[in-house]
């Protein structure tokens, strides 16, 4: 039907045309100048409606690709025009103006609920170019786990953290990487991953970042309780029948000894005979500890279940202060306390906790010694995220670099006199307590041990 009108229009403005044509040449040939030269002039306008007439569908069309390509779908097209070639055209654009909105919103949608979607997980996620190392879009949980405030290219890390920023450098897609950082909330171990796509020609590369502190450390405390329960079941088995064997032995030699106490004729061995009781007392003694030991470490193994009340950090120190201090001021060492504010509180189990300060205050006694003007600070304070912080510092020796991986290991120690108990025990406590233990120390300077409630 448009084509019918299309052919109309061209035949009547054809007609036209021509009609003046013939005017025109007809007034030339009587030489009436005035009309020839109207003639002309309605020619030159008649040419022009013919040739805006055929194009208008062509320049309606680049109109409408123009807005295609600018991404504008707002642009409507009169479907009501006097112009009834165009109608049908305007209708057509309309059509497919509105299936564009309609796929433009439904993706924009799907955009804002995947991104929802990236910034309530707690993993890190950041997208950059591979070639430029700009930042295409990072979630919230990646700038709180570096503490960033924003990022904007990949080479903002470097200044902060050269580690990370190299092992992302190295990281190759579907790769995973395990790396130990000092972050702002303590040393923390951090797993890299990473995939790759293209995305208008641009390499991007897609890093994903999540901290495996807590997952690492349940882990291997519940490896160490596995192999404690190993060792409790094999030293209960082997000890307790040598201590009943030496407790019968040493009531035998006893009486032996007596009997021939009573009867010189018999001329005992007595100087054999005392090294033996000597010597099975000692066993005795050593299969007691022994077992005390590994009753200790079974009642630890145990020991899930929390006495948990709320502690005044005030009242505690008081009570630590006053069973550390004697001892502390009999080796020359001062203990300095200090809360803030004095109404401080946290949920713990008062004893589990006292056991665990005690630990570190023994620790930081050990490390003062011979040291010039030996003290030890003991503090507390609130958190920006409303933990509490509880901190045991001295400056004493301090611990090497190499250990403070291994200090925390059940049975490590880097003492002749240490059991390697002590630490181990005070983190196992934090995990119960869904806290933890860090720990910053430089040798000659001093350590600082930090309970984080």
């Amino acid at each position: 039907m448009i084509f019918k009108r299309l052919e109309l229009g061209l035949f009547i403005r054809l007609l036209l045309i021509f009609g003046m044509m013939f005017l025109t040449l007809h007034y030339l040939v009587q030489f009436t100048w005035l009309q020839v030269t109207s003639g002309i002039l309605i020619m030159l306008a008649q040419v022009g409606e013919l040739a805006n007439y055929i194009t208008r569908s062509n320049n309606e069309l680049a109109k409408f690709l123009q807005a295609v390509k600018q991404r504008d779908f707002s642009q409507r097209f009169n479907e009501h025009t006097t112009n009834s070639s165009l109608q049908q055209l305007h209708t057509a654009f309309n059509l497919i103006n509105d299936s564009f909105k309609q796929l433009h919103i439904e993706r924009e949608a799907q955009f804002q609920y995947m991104q929802t979607i990236l910034q309530l997980i707690d993993t890190g996620i950041m997208a950059l170019d591979e070639e430029t190392g700009e930042v295409e879009w990072v979630n919230d949980a990646f700038k709180k786990i570096l503490g960033l405030p924003y990022l904007k290219n990949l080479a903002g890390l470097e200044p902060r953290y050269p580690d990370l920023y190299a092992a992302i450098l190295t990281l190759t897609p579907n790769d995973n990487k395990l790396l130990k950082l000092k972050l702002p909330g303590g040393s923390s171990q951090l797993l890299l991953s990473a995939t790759a796509f293209t995305k208008q020609h641009r390499d991007i590369l897609l890093i994903a970042v999540k901290n495996v502190s807590a997952t690492v450390d349940a882990t291997e405390t519940q490896a160490w309780q596995k192999l404690l329960r190993v060792m409790t079941h094999e030293i209960m088995n082997s000890v307790a029948p040598i201590a009943s064997l030496a407790d019968s032995l040493e009531r035998h030699v006893h009486a032996a000894h007596q009997k021939y106490t009573a009867d010189p004729q018999a001329k005992p061995d007595l100087e054999l005979l005392q090294d033996t009781e000597e010597g099975i007392g000692i066993i005795k003694k050593r299969s007691e500890g022994l077992l005390r030991f590994a009753h200790f470490y079974r009642n630890l193994n145990k020991q899930q279940e929390l006495m948990v009340t709320t502690v005044y950090v005030q009242e505690l120190f008081k009570s630590i202060n006053g069973l550390m201090r004697p001892q502390l001021e009999a080796q020359g060492i001062a203990l300095e306390c200090h809360v803030h504010p004095g109404s401080l509180t946290i949920q713990a189990d008062v004893n589990l906790v006292e056991q665990v300060l005690i630990n570190l205050l023994l620790n930081a006694k050990r490390a003062v010694q011979n040291r010039p003007d030996p003290h030890i600070i003991l503090a507390a304070g609130p958190l920006d995220n409303g933990s509490v912080l509880i901190e045991v510092q001295d400056n004493g020796s301090g611990i090497p670099e190499e250990l403070l991986e291994s200090i925390f290991i059940p049975f490590f120690t880097s003492h002749k006199d240490g059991s390697g108990i002590g630490l181990s025990l005070a983190k196992h406590i934090m995990l119960l307590h869904k806290g933890s233990i860090q720990v910053e120390s430089k040798e000659g300077v001093g350590s600082i041990f930090k309970l984080v409630f």
